[in-house]
């Protein structure tokens, strides 16, 4: 399948929350119940870090940073978010974005990358892993799901970050 990686745009936003939404169904993505508003989630988002993968006029997955803090110390380190149509997983969609996604950020100076992935989803660990992400640690019980078969369980997070080897290092 040919695909290209583009920057996201307002108009495909219903496409985005589709596989975001997809992602939510799996029970293993997020705590999320629901996706927002194109509004709230616009300004939880920063601009300049938001990525699809395209074939023609379809979005196969997405990625986006979000500022982990206002302080300005904390001015190089995002969180990222990264999502795959369910019907594309486990093709190396997902790798290849987020490949983009760190060029992207280590370009404008972001200096470390940061997730929380739930423990059962193989899969992202991996892809994490292989771009340069290690586990630094475990957060028991952090959360308890609202949605789904999962619905009062509580979950644990496994905490991932990548530090850049090529910016923020004096």
């Amino acid at each position: 399948m040919k695909y290209v990686t583009d920057s996201m745009r307002p108009e495909d936003w219903e496409q985005v929350r589709s596989i975001y939404l997809e992602g939510i169904s799996t029970g293993n993505s997020t705590f999320e119940a629901d996706a927002p508003d194109w509004g709230k989630w616009d300004s939880a988002h920063l601009s300049e870090h938001r990525l699809v993968i395209r074939a023609g006029n379809s979005v196969l997955a997405w990625a986006a940073l979000s500022p982990v803090s206002g302080r300005c110390v904390y001015s190089g380190v995002a969180e990222l978010s990264l999502y795959v149509a369910a019907g594309h997983r486990g093709k190396g969609i997902g790798s290849a974005l987020l490949g983009a996604l760190i060029d992207s950020s280590e370009k404008a100076g972001i200096w470390t990358l940061q997730g929380g992935i739930f423990p059962e989803n193989a899969a992202s660990r991996g892809m994490v892993r292989k771009h340069g992400f290690r586990e630094i640690g475990r957060r028991e019980k952090i959360g308890k799901m609202t949605h789904g078969n999962l619905a009062g369980t509580w979950r644990d997070v496994i905490l991932v970050e990548r530090r850049s080897a090529v910016t923020g290092i004096d």
